[in-house]
């Protein structure tokens, strides 16, 4: 990124939400790769499919909607999601719905643009939470 674009402020209402999610999907899988290696073991195998049990379309999209229900998103980020849930197409993953996948997408696009913006403390609140409610999904054996 150069000088110039990380001055520039990211405006929440009319950004791109396909490129913010695009961004958001990479910044999110570095936080959970970071967190499984933080949480031990070696064997790769391993650590990749605990990160796909955070990562996985239908686990992002339950973890953003308890964001929602419990009030953990300002209002602005809570547009900012609807924006690209709204957005995204109806293709998706194997193992997730269309609206989970519209879900997940809008997941990305907050974590994308609340990184772009540089809102780091806001940024790591974000995902602590979604781990933490991935974690409590995950221990009872539930998708998160």
């Amino acid at each position: 990124m150069t000088e110039e674009q990380q001055k520039k402020p990211v405006n929440i209402l009319s950004a791109n939400t396909t490129a913010l999610a695009y961004l958001g999907d990479a910044v999110y899988e570095v936080f959970i790769r970071e967190y499984v290696l933080k949480d031990g073991g070696v064997r790769v195998d391993r650590l990749n499919r605990r990160a796909i049990q955070f990562v996985r379309a239908d686990n992002q999209a339950a973890i953003i909607r308890e964001m929602f229900e419990s009030g953990f998103l300002t209002e602005e980020e809570q547009h900012l999601v609807k924006r690209g849930r709204n957005h995204t197409n109806t293709s998706h993953p194997r193992g997730s719905s269309p609206m989970q996948y519209k879900w997940a997408t809008g997941f990305e696009t907050l974590i994308g643009y609340l990184y772009q913006a540089q809102q780091t403390e806001r940024l790591h609140e974000v995902v602590s939470r979604a781990i933490e409610i991935g974690e409590k999904h995950i221990d009872n054996g539930e998708k998160a």
